[in-house]
């Protein structure tokens, strides 16, 4: 066996001992960098796997390139011309024309009738694809019927000036709010539990990450935080990570079943590893991660585990008392595995109560395994000259009638009405998913995926899948565009319900559009192909997403 060879002790005290102290202090210095980024490198590598680090330098390199390249003026003035272009199709769409504006205050108030009438009218102005009432939608409103809508205006009406943050000027508020997260505690198996709303799930999953961060802080005294998510996982954890200053370590899923590749987590987890993540199910494709097998690693490695619920929600805790919780083909398809909190090593859950849960937009659960981990989740500052300010959340002030009408939904539905919703929109789910699987040979279906979300792609590359998403959209249909790999999804919904047989028909006659007469110009595939154009790909279509988002306020 080789061993390693140690330099003579006289040697090292003897070059020691000729070196001034601030020559010492400089080499300390020197070889103590180098060992850090090395070990950072090292670990970085470990990770990614070497093949990935390299394909991530060389990325970097040719996006480095090639940006200073489109900094010569013909091809600067060339990328300009079509993100001008970009910019006007984008307010063409958006932004109405021939309507009357609104840009200052009126001299004097107007009437109720007034301003109900002025509603309507810019309602009528902004065209017919704009009314969500005809329901080809992926996600979005999630049930949409009058009953629920008198329910949650009637809680609007009575709380609408109530704050959560003046729990004495607002005690029922307070009350409200502490029994939804006690209701969505015991849905998930964990009536000791501790949790908090949020305004969503951006909002619950960035507080998740936040309080691992100063969990870890505080506890294992960590200050180079790194967090480990599956390439399915929400958006909204890269913005925690941005936001927090986090490392993340993106690991790919299994091309078939779509699950994270447990053996790259296990090989990212290091010293710094404050958080592992699983969905159930994921954005994209609708898929769940293995979460017991996350679970048994962020035991073993005392690291938490964040399962994001936030489209399961309440879709995924009434499955197996739906009967649907085994899939089908003796559980060869659709199969649901454990997800909530009686899976060891699980430590918090987010759930959108606005999605499933019926509830208006603007409201969502964070969870914790105990009282103590919540604790991180908070912001108190005892020396304000305010007087002591502690909040709970991102928000200071948050409206208390998004907690009245979340509460309200809650008690209007009941288990019965949550399992019935659950049992309705799998079913439809699940009929779209094998219509798919058994009679459109030019599709698949990504994954087997057991709730109400299903994305399918191209079986050969003759057919661009977001061509037929392009097709879709021509007949009405809002969907989700998705990339790595190219596919499309639906989320169901109660508006989906009676328009399953319409879904089909029209998916059928998209690839057959596709096939035989695409246009190329269609806004997924125009997007998605700069996307995948070139190393700056990514670059311009970030371009492009600003220009969309400056154009939101755009009056």
């Amino acid at each position: 066996m080789s061993s390693l060879v140690l330099p003579d002790p006289m040697i090292v005290r003897d070059f020691l001992r000729t070196r001034t102290p601030y020559e010492t202090a400089k080499t300390v210095l020197f070889f103590y960098v180098v060992a850090t980024q090395t070990l950072k490198f090292c670990r970085h590598v470990r990770a990614r796997g070497v093949i990935d680090s390299v394909r991530e330098s060389w990325t970097w390199t040719c996006k480095r390139a090639l940006l200073l390249a489109l900094k010569v003026p013909s091809l600067q003035k060339e990328v300009q011309q079509q993100l001008n272009k970009a910019r006007v199709d984008i307010e063409d769409k958006l932004v109405p024309k021939g309507v009357s504006r609104y840009l200052s205050l009126p001299e004097e108030g107007k009437s109720v009738e007034w301003i109900l009438a002025e509603m309507a009218k810019m309602d009528s102005e902004t065209g017919p694809n704009a009314n969500w009432r005809h329901a080809k939608l992926s996600g979005a409103i999630y049930h949409g019927e009058d009953d629920i809508l008198r329910v949650i205006v009637a809680a609007f009406e009575r709380y609408a000036v109530s704050n959560p943050l003046h729990p004495d000027v607002f005690p029922t508020i307070r009350k409200m709010e502490a029994e939804i997260v006690s209701m969505c505690l015991r849905m998930y198996n964990n009536p000791n539990g501790a949790g908090t709303m949020t305004s969503g799930g951006t909002e619950s999953i960035v507080m998740a990450v936040k309080t691992y961060r100063d969990w870890a802080r505080e506890v294992k005294g960590i200050t180079e935080p790194e967090m480990i998510i599956p390439a399915t996982a929400h958006a909204a954890f890269d913005k925690g990570a941005a936001y927090m200053n986090i490392k993340v370590h993106m690991v790919p899923v299994d091309p078939l079943t779509r699950k994270v590749n447990i053996k790259r987590v296990r090989r990212a987890i290091n010293r710094n590893t404050i958080l592992l993540v699983g969905s159930a199910v994921n954005f994209p494709d609708g898929n769940q991660d293995d979460i017991m097998a996350l679970g048994e690693l962020a035991a073993k490695y005392d690291v938490g585990l964040h399962v994001d619920c936030c489209l399961g929600s309440f879709i995924l805790p009434f499955l197996e008392k739906a009967g649907l919780a085994d899939g089908e083909d003796g559980g060869a398809r659709y199969k649901l595995t454990p997800f909530d909190f009686r899976v060891r090593g699980v430590t918090s859950i987010s759930c959108d109560t606005h999605k499933y849960g019926f509830a208006p937009k603007g409201s969502s659960v964070v969870m914790y395994r105990d009282a103590a981990l919540r604790r991180y989740q908070y912001y108190v500052l005892p020396g304000w000259t305010g007087g002591v300010y502690a909040s709970p959340s991102l928000s200071g002030s948050r409206p208390g009638a998004l907690i009245a009408g979340t509460w309200a939904t809650m008690q209007y539905m009941g288990s019965d009405g949550y399992l019935k919703s659950c049992r309705e929109i799998v079913s439809c789910a699940r009929t779209i998913a094998n219509t798919i699987t058994n009679s459109i040979p030019d599709l698949y279906v990504l994954g087997s995926p057991p709730a109400s979300v299903v994305a399918f792609a191209s079986k050969s590359l003759e057919l661009n899948i977001h061509e037929v998403g392009d097709a879709m959209s021509k007949r009405g249909w809002h969907l989700n565009a998705l990339s790595g790999p190219a596919a499309v999804h639906i989320a169901c919904t109660r508006l989906t319900l009676p328009l399953v047989d319409t879904f089909i028909t029209d998916l059928k006659n998209s690839v057959r559009e596709a096939k035989l007469t695409p246009s190329g110009k269609g806004t997924m595939v125009t997007l998605y192909g700069l996307g995948s154009s070139s190393a700056v790909g990514p670059e311009m279509v970030s371009e492009v997403a600003t220009i969309f988002l400056d154009t939101l306020y755009k009056a």
